[in-house]
């Protein structure tokens, strides 16, 4: 039998607007969002928005390449790329946002309003109505601030209103996931150890998942007669579900953050 194949690739799409989104800026997320449970006595979680944030963010980064040597997107160490890349992959997808995370307990002479200091960003990716969960991703704390409360307590956060039922009481609401999944660098060590310390299991290790650019750290040497020359790397899978939360999980979260204050 006959056939023919037309695919064309399609060309790159350009958005109609600059490096820091549209204006106002639109975090189009298909999911609830409530930022008075995204907060804890020392920090609090806020949209990512490039206008306001992103100058801050890239100017506490002295040395991108080490930085994000355990991150496998390109050309992220680059402010422009960096850009462009959370407006791809993560605005432009409903089921994914960026927050900033804000230290409550440092002050910023230069916005006052914020409440703290901009200290890292963190993620919601790839949310799943139809399986009620989702990926904690993006997580990156600023040099100045890591080895301190900063990521415990934005990662409890985090699990804190995914596990809690909508509604649950007058005071504590949450999108009542069944499963929230961590997939750091298998070679990253710290970030496996806050996983495990917030009491996430590992599930086991998914192989050569993605192709670096080439020259970045922290990959794997593909066959020599592979079709891409960039390294590789596979990924950690670490998981809550809704039993661990409530089998022990939910305590071991609050004596955490209460260590961590």
């Amino acid at each position: 039998m006959a056939y023919v194949n037309a695919y064309r690739p399609p060309p790159p799409a350009k958005p109609a607007y600059g490096l820091h989104g549209p204006v106002p800026y639109d975090i189009n997320v298909a999911f609830p969002l409530d930022f008075t449970q995204l907060e804890t006595p020392r920090l609090k979680l806020t949209p990512f928005i490039p206008s306001i944030h992103a100058e801050k963010y890239h100017a506490a980064i002295s040395d991108p390449v080490h930085f994000y040597r355990y991150y496998s997107f390109p050309g992220i160490e680059d402010p422009e790329s960096y850009l462009l890349s959370l407006d791809a992959f993560v605005r432009q997808n409903p089921y994914n946002v960026l927050f900033a995370i804000i230290d409550r307990t440092t002050p910023d002479p230069d916005y006052p309003e914020w409440g703290g200091k901009l200290a890292g960003t963190i993620g919601l990716l790839n949310y799943s109505p139809t399986n009620l969960s989702v990926e904690i991703g993006v997580l990156c704390i600023l040099p100045t601030f890591q080895r301190t409360h900063v990521a415990t307590h934005a990662v409890g956060a985090l699990l804190k209103y995914c596990f809690t039922m909508p509604y649950a009481s007058q005071s504590e609401s949450g999108l009542g996931l069944r499963r929230v999944c961590w997939h750091p660098h298998p070679g990253n060590e710290p970030s496996l150890r806050l996983a495990a310390r917030m009491g996430l299991e590992r599930e086991g290790t998914l192989r050569w998942t993605w192709v670096l650019p080439v020259g970045k750290e922290c990959g794997k040497t593909p066959r020599k007669t592979d079709l891409l020359a960039g390294p590789g790397r596979g990924t950690a899978i670490m998981a809550m579900t809704w039993e661990d939360w409530e089998d022990g999980a939910r305590e071991i979260i609050t004596t955490q953050m209460a260590r961590m204050e």
